[in-house]
């Protein structure tokens, strides 16, 4: 910083938000604090906040109920967590306006914490009976960097943020200059979170490098993978970690604007952006003159319309552009000429969001994290058959195996693990044989997978992976942008392939077919959408062969998914003989009367599956 004045201004700007901050958690003031990211609206976060603000009104009771991001644990929504004038604070799950009112009334009113509602003790306190959240199955083994404040802060109040360390990462970089911020992130070991895994300071050090008086810096915003909501719950409950580390990265490659390419449909993430882009504006950490150093950086949010191939950088910047968003040949490369042909660099939410902490912190400690080719932590996306579905973010090695079964909580019902997709749509398929793989970018590309923006799909025995490798292959063909013979054609070919198996239409030498179309589209696609998107097909047919011939050789689906291969019956010891499957088979393929066992001729019958879907008494078989 510049002056003394300016100095002076920071530490102003430092002793309000300590000083917010106390006032926010002094001991005495009890205060709620409910997860009210998306996941927690979508489990009805803000009928239980109106419901909690209505009773304690009822009550004359002034406490203030917060609103804060996701901490991680979508599978215990609502979160509610309640801190008593001692400075107890306990976390409720599952919480409905009902029993939101029951746990105010019992531990604010009369000092009762509902033990059988209460998930965990927060904080340093403890409560007999309630474990604490460090020790719960779920956050454990976990190592919170991007998501440290999510959960735990105001996420639309800047002072929160600036009270926990935050901003402190820009005043650093803005001392060390330049060279020394590109230094700073190679020691670390930054890689780009966004799929690829690139060095960040390379990226960062070759757009320093590129000629050119005005310089772009763009957060990849874009999250389209199915299944992944690891950025936008990163902005939703923290968007200043995002700016700040934006700023730092536009000193140190000297870029003037900056873009936050956000798909219109996170709106709640958005709206956090736009209050914290307003906020930081205000406060002279964005702007004009950046805390008197001279330096200047303006940010605006560009909304995409939600094709994934955006997600690809050249792609995006024609989207920015106003063009049709379609990825171009390289070099240039965008670091040489990006948006609106300026030297334009290019990270994704989580990796800015790292930025700050690194800064902060010091290289040494970031580094000390992970593995030696893949430094620090990553967030993962957990869905699909798994007990504790939800966002985690641990050490780069850790195993499969310890996501799946420590952290995720294993399968429901008892079910066998079958499957781990990793990497969205672009990822591959992994079997049970390789849990105790480490999770790190090489090891992932080895094994034909990807690491990706860090999307987690967990199958388990009742599902069919060539039916899987269909719904990706038919994901990823939809949102090719066609522009590429080997992407719009291939994918489409592999498409059909793959119906023409799960309908019992194939032959045996369309196996190979698939893996020489999938090898070919993969090493002749123009960008990465193409380049990945056989990643699916090439690690079933890899790890899963033996399905695919079942498909193929005894036109049967194992898991008993592929409609068009099933074969249906009733059996007789379960038929109530209700009339419920006679009355809604399309074709009249059942017959039978009242209370008597009904029959299922094969002959008429198309394996539309209504009849398994309705029976009350789980009478119908599939075979």
């Amino acid at each position: 910083m510049a002056s003394g004045a300016e100095k002076n201004k920071w530490n102003e700007i430092k002793a309000h938000a300590r000083k917010e901050w106390e006032s926010f958690t002094k001991k005495g003031r009890p205060r709620i604090l409910v997860g009210s990211a998306t996941c927690g609206r979508a489990c009805g976060s803000q009928d239980v906040i109106d419901a909690a603000r209505a009773y304690l009104k009822k009550r004359n009771l002034k406490i203030p109920v917060t609103e804060v991001g996701c901490l991680g644990l979508c599978y215990a929504e609502v979160l509610l967590e309640v801190v008593d004038e001692k400075g107890v604070r306990v976390l409720y799950s599952k919480v409905t306006p009902e029993s939101a009112c029951r746990i105010i009334d019992g531990f604010l009113i009369k000092g009762k914490p509902e033990h059988e509602l209460a998930l965990a003790v927060m904080g340093d306190k403890k409560v007999e009976g309630i474990n604490k959240f460090t020790e719960l199955a779920m956050i454990k083994p976990q190592v919170r960097v991007a998501l440290r404040n999510c959960g735990h802060i105001n996420p639309k109040n800047i002072y929160h943020y600036i009270a926990n360390d935050g901003y402190d990462g820009l005043v650093k970089a803005l001392k060390i200059g330049c060279d020394n911020i590109i230094k700073e992130i190679k020691k670390a070991g930054l890689r780009g979170r966004g799929g690829a895994g690139f060095p960040t300071w390379k990226k960062w050090e070759l757009c320093n490098n590129a000629e050119g008086d005005e310089k772009c810096l763009i957060c990849n915003a874009d999250e389209g993978d199915p299944g992944a909501f690891m950025d936008r719950a990163l902005i939703e409950g923290d968007p200043h970690s995002v700016i700040e580390g934006m700023v730092i990265g536009a000193y140190a490659i000297g870029a003037g604007q900056g873009y936050i390419y956000a798909r219109a449909e996170y709106p709640l993430a958005i709206e956090m952006l736009e209050a914290a882009i307003k906020q930081a504006g205000e406060l002279g950490l964005l702007g004009d003159n950046i805390l008197g150093s001279g330096f200047s950086f303006h940010l605006r949010i560009q909304k995409g319309a939600g094709a994934f191939v955006c997600g690809e950088e050249t792609a995006l910047i024609a989207s920015i552009e106003g063009r049709r968003g379609m990825p171009r040949t390289r070099p240039p490369f965008p670091a040489q000429k990006g948006v609106f042909g300026k030297p334009t660099n290019i990270n994704n939410v989580e990796t800015f969001g790292n930025v700050p902490a690194i800064l902060s912190r010091g290289s040494k400690w970031y580094s000390s994290l992970g593995t030696e080719n893949s430094r620090g932590t990553k967030t993962f996306s957990l869905a699909g058959k798994i007990v504790r579905t939800g966002l985690i973010e641990v050490p780069m090695g850790i195993t499969l195996h310890r996501i799946i079964y420590d952290i995720g909580g294993g399968i429901p019902g008892k079910k066998k693990f079958k499957a781990l997709q990793t990497g969205g749509p672009s990822g591959g398929c992994l079997p049970a044989s390789m849990l105790d793989l480490p999770v790190d970018y090489d090891t992932l590309s080895k094994a034909g997978s990807i690491m990706g923006s860090g999307g987690m799909i967990v199958m388990d025995e009742e599902t069919c992976l060539v039916d899987i490798a269909r719904y990706f292959l038919e994901f990823t063909y939809n949102e090719s942008c066609g522009k590429c013979s080997p992407c719009r054609l291939g994918t489409k070919q592999l498409l059909e392939i793959l119906k023409d198996i799960t309908c019992g239409r194939a032959e045996l030498s369309d196996i190979d077919l698939l893996r020489e179309i999938g090898q070919a589209v993969k090493n002749s696609s123009l960008c990465g959408l193409g380049q990945t998107a056989p990643n699916p097909v090439l690690t079933t047919l890899k790890y899963f062969r033996d399905e695919y011939e079942a498909h193929i050789k005894r036109k049967k689906c194992p898991a008993s998914v592929c409609k068009k291969l099933a074969q249906y019956s009733v059996i007789k010891a379960k038929c109530k003989g209700c009339m419920l499957c006679l009355k809604n088979c399309p074709e009249k393929a059942i017959s039978g009367k009242p209370k008597e066992v009904h029959v299922i001729d094969k002959v008429k019958c198309t394996s539309c599956g209504i009849c398994y879907d309705v029976c009350r008494y789980d009478a119908i078989k599939v075979d």
